[in-house]
C-alpha cells in the first residue's frame, strides 16, 4: 500500500511540475504584457503540490519548477530566478504545513486558510530574499518596494488562485488521491 500511494504522489508530482511549466506558458499566448507578473500562472500548481502532496514534495516542486522553466523556456529572466525560486519553495513548503502539519485541512475554511496564510509566507519569503540581496551582497532588487510593487501587479493572480485552488484541492480531495 505504501509503494502505491509513493507512486501516486511521484506521479502527481510530475503532473504539477509540468503544469508549472506549461501553465505560464499557455497565458503568454494571449499576448497580454507581464501576463506571468499578472497572472502568477506558475504559482498555482505549486501550492496545489503543497495541499496534495505536503510540505517537502510542495518545495522540492517549488524549486524544481522555476529552474526547469527557466532552462526550458527562458522564464523568469535570470535576474528574477532566485527570487521565484525562493518565493516558490515557500509557497510549496508553507502549503503542505498549514494544511497538513497543522490540521487546517480538518477546519471547515482550512484550504482558504491554508492558502491565505501560504501566499502571504511567499509574499514575505520574497520580500526578505530582495532585502537580503540588496542589503547583505549589494544587488540592486528592488527591496520591500519590488515586493509591494509584485503583489500588487499580481493581483489578479491571487484572485485566480482563491478562485481556483479551493476546489481543485476539494476535487482531488474527494477523488481519494489527498486524504
Amino acid at each position: 500500500m505504501k509503494r502505491k500511494s509513493r507512486t501516486i504522489k511521484i506521479s502527481l508530482g510530475a503532473m504539477l511540475t509540468t503544469l508549472s511549466i506549461v501553465l505560464p506558458q499557455v497565458f503568454h499566448l494571449t499576448g497580454i504584457p507581464q501576463v506571468g507578473a499578472v497572472f502568477l500562472p506558475m504559482h498555482i500548481p505549486v501550492l496545489i503540490a503543497g495541499f496534495a502532496l505536503g510540505p517537502v514534495y510542495g518545495a522540492v516542486i517549488g524549486a524544481i519548477a522555476p529552474i526547469a522553466s527557466y532552462f526550458i523556456t527562458g522564464m523568469p529572466s535570470a535576474a528574477r530566478l532566485p527570487f521565484m525560486l525562493i518565493e516558490l519553495i515557500f509557497y510549496g513548503l508553507s502549503s503542505g504545513i498549514f494544511y497538513h502539519k497543522l490540521k487546517l485541512k480538518d477546519k471547515k475554511f482550512g484550504t482558504i486558510i491554508s492558502l491565505v496564510l501560504s501566499m502571504l509566507t511567499g509574499r514575505v519569503a520574497y520580500a526578505a530574499a530582495l532585502i537580503i540581496a540588496g542589503y547583505i551582497f549589494g544587488i540592486e532588487a528592488g527591496g520591500i518596494m519590488a515586493a509591494v510593487t509584485a503583489t500588487v501587479t499580481g493581483v489578479y493572480g491571487i484572485v485566480l488562485q482563491v478562485i481556483t485552488i479551493p476546489p481543485v484541492i476539494y476535487t482531488i480531495k474527494k477523488g481519494g488521491l489527498l486524504k
